[in-house]
């Protein structure tokens, strides 16, 4: 394994294991830090048969890391929302829109490369817009997911909810992953056909 894999495997257990010493509560701990435990999971099985470029390695460490530190404290309660709120006098705690912004902008560049990998879709502007479509679904089932946990889980719903009182929050988040999917292909379309180039995975030019 790389040094960099071994980073990557570091840092990430790392935060793991903090994340897991003395949470907030583990019900909701566990309901938000399982997208990266399972991520990681997949990662690990697909490694050699299946390994993706470093940019997309680095960008699902970051998201796994804010998934994990929102399950230590719950994300209305994570200091550096806390300590946003505060510079900019705002209403609410807004970690978690950080988290739908991941939610959006890192699921992108993973389709991307997906996409231009497996040859699904030759037309760079229909990759973009099945993209965002799929960003979007993505960010949509997820709003689903914690509507059953809410029906199912009266100990964690609140805290895995997040919704501190917005009655739009779940249109919010959306709108968040929505801005995240457009923002990473605007930003790192051209980063990424470099390291897909270099790789050998992209012969020729397609973006």
């Amino acid at each position: 394994m790389s040094a960099a894999r071994i980073a990557w495997v570091v840092i990430f257990l790392a935060v793991l294991v903090w994340s897991g010493i003395d949470p907030h509560d583990y019900p909701t701990w566990g309901l938000e830090v399982f997208p990266a435990v399972a991520g990681a999971a997949i990662l690990l099985a697909t490694l050699k048969r299946f390994p993706l470029t470093t940019l997309v390695y680095v960008l699902i460490l970051i998201h796994c890391v804010i998934l994990m530190v929102g399950g230590h404290y719950t994300y209305a309660l994570v200091p550096l929302g806390d300590w946003f709120q505060e510079l900019t006098n705002g209403s609410r705690n807004d970690y978690d829109k950080l988290g739908h912004l991941a939610q959006g902008f890192v699921p992108a560049i993973i389709a991307r490369e997906l996409l231009i990998r497996l040859n699904v879709v030759r037309t760079p502007a229909w990759r973009d817009f099945l993209i965002v479509c799929a960003c979007l679904a993505i960010s949509a089932f997820y709003e689903l997911i914690e509507w059953w946990v809410a029906l199912l889980s009266e100990e964690a719903a609140d805290s895995f909810l997040g919704t501190q009182g917005y009655m739009w929050d779940t249109q919010s988040d959306m709108a968040w992953a929505l801005s995240g999917a457009i923002l990473a292909l605007l930003t790192l379309s051209r980063w990424h056909d470099q390291q897909l180039a270099r790789a050998g995975y992209l012969p020729t030019r397609q973006s």
